[in-house]
Parts: structure tokens; C-alpha cells; sequence
């Protein structure tokens, strides 16, 4: 073992990975970064597809460093990771899925960020592969992000490069109790407690592939992991950030992607007695956590539903729900001398726990393929100009005079 210490270790956990395996690998000896400025943990948790064999097969032939451990099935990607971590000697980590693969010089781009910008962890940009990505987050390349109002926050995912110095001090591990999520509070923790985020946004680092074998841990599960994932990563933002814009700015993640989907419409197709467990399980992470300023930084539909879930009325959000799943474009109304613009989803301006406020737009949505921006903020004057420019239109049409005076405001 060399004395040395490398740039990274590539941390890979694999189950069944093959023959997807072989292009990850593949694509860590391609890396510009020279080989001798990394190395490789492997862990093979209890693959039966020889997995196990090809690593050790690749780690007798290679020039990069590499050390394969074999272990009985741990039941989820923290444990290989951790085993991995706690092996590691790189003044980076990055943790590499086997069935992905990088982009050659992604490793050599983002170690340079990383040591540039002094930041501990770095975003490579992802492309999906027979599967979506995110992509929001990718417009630029930033050497210290914003965590509260860039996008950074929606890709939680745990392939990045993270400085190794920051998990040791911290005792960083993945939650080994944790069957989903557990890469999204290990994530979400770095970004919050480490000393900045950069994202390299101008070449693709990072390869996500989509099986065609259906073994996507994230994939399966019951619905209760869900609850336990949102519940662990809200519990983590309301530990480090105080009440207040911030930390509703965060807390849209897990509200959004997390909860949001099991209040869907496929909630319709479910049974009484899960929408009641459902409805149980969110009520407690709403009523620690919702907040007006929450509520606005949401889209109507979004807004709507997690409404419903706050205040207990199942009734009111499959009635949204089936306005939904009939894929129904509300219709828009402004109101208000500023004209503020409403969708009306089902139970609009009806007086019921659902506010005229909870249909207000006030992000950006998409309604079909129409975007709805965020109306400004007018003055009262200048709405009033408006409203007497359309008078004065309406008067000529029907023949009659409308005196200058009267539209001067």
C-alpha cells in the first residue's frame, strides 16, 4: 500500500451490479485524474451474480489502488458505504453506484474545484441514462452555491465529492436503519455543516443509469419508509437551522419530494385504511414545521394538498385529487385591487379550512405546457390605470365618451 495520500477514494458499493459493474470500473480507470492520485474501496455486499469475483479480478490488474472487501448482505447501500468510508485514505470521497459510470476527466474537474474554491463538497453534473435527472440545478458553474436559494438542495443524492476531513470530524455515516433517504440526510448534513457547496455545471461527470432489471433499491419499499425518510431529513433541518425563511426554504425538499408523492393521485386506487395511516403519519411533520412563509413558496396544487393533510380533510384532498388525475387545467381569476391571480381548483372562494389565500400564485407554475409567472407586485395607481384603460375600451365600443379627467390617477 502506498504511503501516499490520494486526491480521492472511489467508494463503490455493489450488489448484483454486473454487467454494469464492468463500464463503472471502466470508467474510474479512464479518469484523467493519474491513477496514482486515487484509489478504489469496493464492497461486494453478498452479490450471488459474480459481482464479488469481477472485483477482485479487476483489482489484481489494475494501476489504481484498489481494495475489495466481500461481506454477507447488509440489506441497503449504507452499510458497503460506510465499510468503504471508514477505509478510505483520499483527502476526498466520492461514493460511485456500481450500476453508474463517470465522465473521464470528471474526477480531475471536480477535485480542482474543490481544492480552488476551499468548499467540502462538490456537485458534478448528472445526466440520466434510460432514466431522468435533475437538471435544474446545472445552469452554471458556482464555486460557493447558495444553499437556501439555489436548487442544490433537490439533488441530495450521495454521488458528489465530499471532503473526507468534514466526515471524520463530524462522524459522518449513512443511517443504517434508514431503507430510503439515507443518502439525503448524509447529504443534506454536508451541505449544512461543512464549509460550502460548489457545482461543476459545464461537463457531465456523472452517469446515472437506469436498470432494465427493475433493482432499484429506491424503487421498492413500503410507503412507511417514506414517512420515516421525510420525517429523519425534516428533524435534521429544524436541528441546524432556526425558524424562519431559511429554514422554509429547505423544508420545501422534503415536503415536495418526499411526502408529496404518497398524497398523489394514485392515493385514489388506495384503500381506507392506508389514506387514514397516510393522513396520521404527515399530520404531526405539518403541524411541527408549516409555516405561512412555507406555504408561499409552493405551487397552488402542492399547496392545496398539504392544506388538506394539515387540517384532516381527506374529503377535500380527493376531491383535488380526482381534479388531478383528470388532468383538468383550473381556471384563472385575479382578484383584489393588486389583481392577484388565483387558480380555482376544486372549493375555491367556498369559505371551507382551504383559504382564498392557498390559490394564490405565487411561484412560477406550469399549467399543461403554459408557464404562469409570479404576477408583479403592482401599485394601487397603477392598477387603477389599468382598470380605467379597460373602461375607457369598453365605453368606445358601446359609443360612448369617456372625459380625459376621468382616467387620470
Amino acid at each position: 500500500m502506498s504511503n501516499s495520500t490520494p486526491d480521492v477514494t472511489v467508494v463503490i458499493g455493489a450488489y448484483e451490479a454486473m454487467p454494469y459493474l464492468i463500464r463503472c470500473l471502466e470508467s474510474v480507470e479512464a479518469q484523467t485524474l493519474p491513477a496514482g492520485r486515487m484509489e478504489i474501496v469496493a464492497v461486494d455486499d453478498g452479490s450471488t451474480d459474480g459481482t464479488g469475483e469481477y472485483l477482485e479480478e479487476f483489482a489484481a490488474r489494475t494501476a489504481i489502488e484498489t481494495r475489495v472487501v466481500r461481506q454477507a448482505n447488509s440489506g441497503g447501500p449504507s452499510g458497503p458505504r460506510n465499510v468503504g468510508l471508514g477505509l478510505a485514505r483520499g483527502r476526498y470521497v466520492f461514493f460511485l453506484d456500481a450500476d453508474d459510470y463517470f465522465g473521464e476527466e470528471a474526477l480531475e474537474r471536480m477535485v480542482a474545484m474543490g481544492d480552488r474554491a476551499g468548499t467540502d463538497v462538490v456537485l458534478g453534473k448528472v445526466v440520466g441514462v434510460n432514466r431522468g435527472a435533475a437538471k435544474s440545478m446545472w445552469k452554471e458553474t458556482v464555486e460557493r452555491a447558495d444553499l437556501y436559494s439555489s436548487n442544490i438542495k433537490f439533488t441530495l443524492s450521495a454521488q458528489k465529492l465530499f471532503r473526507r476531513d468534514l466526515l471524520v470530524r463530524l462522524g459522518m455515516r449513512f443511517d443504517e436503519e434508514l431503507r430510503t433517504g439515507e443518502d439525503a440526510l448524509f447529504t443534506m448534513e454536508a451541505y449544512l455543516r461543512g464549509n460550502g457547496v460548489s457545482v461543476v455545471a459545464d461537463y457531465t461527470c456523472y452517469y446515472l443509469v437506469g436498470r432494465d432489471d427493475g433493482k432499484h433499491v429506491t424503487k421498492s419499499g413500503s410507503y412507511l419508509l417514506r414517512f420515516d425518510s421525510a420525517r429523519a431529513l425534516m428533524k435534521l433541518i429544524a436541528t441546524h437551522v432556526p425558524p424562519g425563511p431559511k429554514r422554509d426554504a429547505l423544508m420545501v425538499r422534503p415536503l415536495v419530494i418526499t411526502l408529496l408523492p404518497q398524497f398523489g393521485p394514485g392515493l385514489l386506487r388506495q384503500s381506507d385504511e392506508v389514506r387514514q395511516r397516510k393522513m396520521e403519519l404527515a399530520a404531526p411533520l405539518l403541524e411541527a414545521y408549516w409555516t405561512p412563509g412555507l406555504a408561499r413558496r409552493l405551487k397552488v396544487q402542492e399547496r392545496l394538498r398539504l392544506l388538506c393533510i394539515a387540517e384532516g380533510r381527506l374529503d377535500l384532498l380527493l376531491d383535488i385529487l380526482r381534479f388531478m388525475h383528470e388532468k383538468k387545467k383550473p381556471r384563472q381569476v385575479r382578484k383584489g385591487l393588486r389583481g392577484r391571480l388565483y387558480l380555482v381548483y376544486p372549493h375555491f372562494g367556498e369559505g371551507t379550512v382551504l383559504p382564498l389565500s392557498a390559490y394564490e400564485v405565487t411561484v412560477t407554475e406550469w399549467i399543461g405546457r403554459k408557464r404562469i409567472e409570479v404576477p408583479g407586485r403592482q401599485s394601487t395607481a397603477a392598477f387603477l390605470r389599468r382598470l380605467v384603460r379597460k373602461a375607457r375600451r369598453t365605453a368606445r365600443a358601446a359609443g360612448l365618451h369617456m372625459p380625459r379627467s376621468a382616467h387620470r390617477a
